[in-house]
């Protein structure tokens, strides 16, 4: 038996101010992946003596702790944002981009990938861009780029690259699709890729796309996710972030990966990188930090998709990822008025809306405040 009525049960009772009879039976089934879900309907009398029936589900209570004090954002909207993006965006505007986010007070910014231009042309400039990010180098701010194989890991290296990042996925499809190899393949040549980053004092953080869905093998298996962060943390990555590439992930399918991805993962090593292609990205970050998790990556404006991922739309915006986590009294090192400013001005030149909500709502709250201020 459940131990209390169901919230959703309660208050839908409280609404119809059920006072006389309320029974509840409770049968237990198993989830697909083992995890017990209780299934319970309520029976309860309303004011005009009409039985009514209310069901719903409850996941078994996961351990959840609380809030943590601080977080740090990875900012990935010049990388990830940009890399989709058909038109090829100046390389002076990118740095426009990057200066402005550093001012924000975005603690790490993602600048560029080591990728062929091939394959992402408008990461064509990559040796431009990390030449461009070298006048920060008195700042706090870290700028890692990403490498597809141990080519792209030596450019980099050789043209002044303090942080680099690999990536595979939990999907063999996906990696086949975005690498031309399977999983296995892929950890053993990003292998080579981080004992050369430790000689070289290099870090290496490391990403698993697909952690709950992939658009080529369908759901993702989760103990398939735990694994691959596992193999990526062995063989020297300080942080595995996990990306919900096409979006598809929901508060119930993302803590579910997420604690098997705990059990053999420390959660001081885990990011997470969330899509909002369904809209629960937000949602996804909650559930996430409410599990210990204190690294977010974001993308300003909501920049992004992925070139190997049909129909993955955006990254989660930046501005709603601060404003969220602002409003929980949760520390990020950002100024959010800047960060707006830093979407709004890549959005005019990719002559496209904002995507952010927030940012939408605090540059209309700013019109609306200018106006009145005018005599």
């Amino acid at each position: 038996m459940l131990k209390s009525i169901c919230p959703t049960c309660w208050s839908l009772a409280r609404m119809r101010k059920a006072v006389a009879v309320a029974s509840l039976s409770t049968s237990s089934r198993k989830s697909r992946y083992g995890s017990t879900l209780f299934e319970h309907t309520q029976t309860f009398s309303c004011p005009k003596g009409k039985r009514r029936r209310a069901a719903c589900q409850t996941r078994r209570e996961y351990s959840l702790g609380k809030l943590p004090d601080s977080v740090k954002i990875v900012e990935v909207g010049v990388r990830d944002g940009l890399q989709n993006e058909r038109k090829l965006v100046p390389t002076d505007i990118k740095l426009d981009l990057i200066h402005q986010l550093v001012e924000a007070g975005a603690p790490v910014v993602e600048a560029t990938s080591f990728v062929s231009p091939k394959w992402v042309p408008q990461m064509g400039d990559h040796m431009e861009i990390l030449q461009g990010v070298q006048k920060y180098k008195d700042r706090n701010v870290n700028f890692p780029v990403l490498t597809p194989n141990l080519k792209g890991f030596e450019a980099a290296a050789a043209a002044g690259a303090k942080e680099v990042a690999i990536f595979t996925a939990a999907s063999e499809g996906f990696v086949r699709k975005n690498i031309n190899c399977g999983i296995k393949e892929s950890i053993e040549r990003f292998q080579t890729v981080c004992d050369l980053a430790s000689e070289m004092d290099i870090l290496v953080r490391g990403y698993v796309s697909c952690v709950v869905e992939c658009p080529y093998d369908g759901h993702t298996n989760p103990h398939t996710v735990a694994q691959v962060s596992k193999d990526l943390m062995d063989m020297g990555c300080y942080e595995v972030s996990l990306g919900d590439t096409i979006g598809a992930g929901n508060p119930g399918s993302f803590s579910l990966m997420l604690e098997n991805v705990l059990k053999v993962v420390d959660v001081n090593d885990v990011a997470v990188h969330c899509h909002d292609t369904y809209g629960q990205a937000l949602a996804n970050i909650l559930v996430s930090l409410m599990m210990g998790v204190n690294v977010v990556d974001s993308s300003v404006a909501g920049l992004g998709g992925c070139p190997f991922a049909k129909g993955a739309t955006g990254n989660v915006a930046t501005e709603d990822v601060v404003y969220m986590l602002h409003g929980l009294g949760i520390e990020t090192g950002l100024d959010l008025d800047l960060v707006v400013d830093a979407g709004k001005y890549i959005s005019d030149v990719l002559n496209r809306p904002v995507a952010s909500r927030a940012a939408k709502a605090i540059l209309a709250k700013r019109e609306r405040l200018a106006a009145e201020a005018v005599p």
